[in-house]
């Protein structure tokens, strides 16, 4: 497909600063990254309201929980690896726990940060933010459901926690796009098989979806880019329409977006489930599409996995 590339990340950096200007009351830090995770946008336009806390991921968590606690909205943004990796006690005793109005939002997250290696490729922060009672945790597929999904959030109360990629993505949605945070959104009606991805890895669910209809097989194909709280009703009645489900992340498949899919499956409506993620391993330095195909993050896995979970219902 012919698709117009833009990268997630000034998606953010852009609804920054309209919601700086709209609530005088939001500030924004970050740890010596500011340009890229694009929040140099806010600190040009409010340089008051921005802090530069410096390599020390964990102090910025602790100032954002204050800041939050004294009426603040408060926007905290590095690395994804740095955001939950490292400061992950100080999220779940200081923000999560007594409910806290802190949005952290993480660049570089996945397998396709690339060359900087296993160090710095997070594929486990989906899995340590969504097991956080209170926090609602989203992966945006594209541009525009970034900047979406970071002004919703801004006027959502509590912890809330936004990943996005270092890579440029397909543009899937326009500026009419209505983000909802727990509603996922369908993207392409299907009958034999549903498509769940998230992320970077919608564009690819959608082009397999098309390769799929190539051979007269009907896939409904779904973004599901809020993990938490899931959209439960979605998941029930895609398993009831077309009786057989693949998952698809850019993220380890323990505990990811897959697993939250699963347990609402073996809840209400167990049918066959395939998942298509990264296995239970780390990265490794290389190019982002080098890297897609050695964990098999591509259009070709989708469709043989749709293949297999379809073959499985009968």
């Amino acid at each position: 497909m012919d698709w117009e590339l833009k990268n997630m990340r000034p998606g953010f950096g852009e609804a920054l600063v309209e919601l700086g200007k709209k609530y005088p009351q939001v500030v924004a830090l970050n740890a010596d990254l500011s340009g890229s995770t694009t929040t140099a946008m806010f600190e040009k336009a409010y340089p008051e309201r921005f802090f530069n806390v410096g390599i020390a991921e964990q102090n910025m968590m602790g100032i954002s929980a204050g800041l939050a606690a004294t009426g603040h909205i408060v926007f905290a943004s590095t690395f994804a690896m740095f955001a939950t990796g490292r400061a992950y006690d100080q999220i779940r005793q200081s923000i999560a726990y007594p409910k806290l109005n802190v949005k952290i939002v993480a660049t570089h997250a996945g397998i396709t940060v690339g060359g900087d290696g296993a160090s710095h490729q997070m594929h486990e922060d989906l899995a340590l933010m969504r097991v956080l009672p209170h926090m609602k945790v989203i992966a945006p597929a594209d541009y525009m459901e970034t900047k979406k999904a970071v002004l919703k959030v801004a006027e959502t109360p509590g912890p809330c926690y936004i990943r996005t990629a270092r890579t440029n993505t397909p543009m899937i949605y326009d500026e009419d796009y209505k983000f909802r945070i727990g509603k996922a959104d369908i993207i392409k009606e299907g009958d034999d098989v549903t498509i769940i991805a998230m992320g970077l890895m919608v564009s690819k669910a959608i082009e397999a979806a098309e390769e799929l209809k190539k051979e007269g097989i009907s896939a409904r194909v779904v973004n599901n880019s809020t993990i938490k709280p899931r959209d439960k009703n979605m998941i029930i009645d895609s398993a009831r329409r077309t009786g057989a489900i693949v998952t698809v992340e850019e993220h380890n498949m323990i505990v990811g977006m897959g697993s939250a899919v699963a347990e609402v499956l073996a809840d209400y409506e167990p049918v066959p489930q395939r998942r298509v993620g990264i296995p239970d391993v780390f990265g490794e330095s290389g190019e982002s599409e080098e890297l897609m195909q050695a964990y098999g993050l591509t259009i070709e896995n989708i469709i043989e996995n749709a293949k297999i979970a379809i073959a499985m219902k009968r």
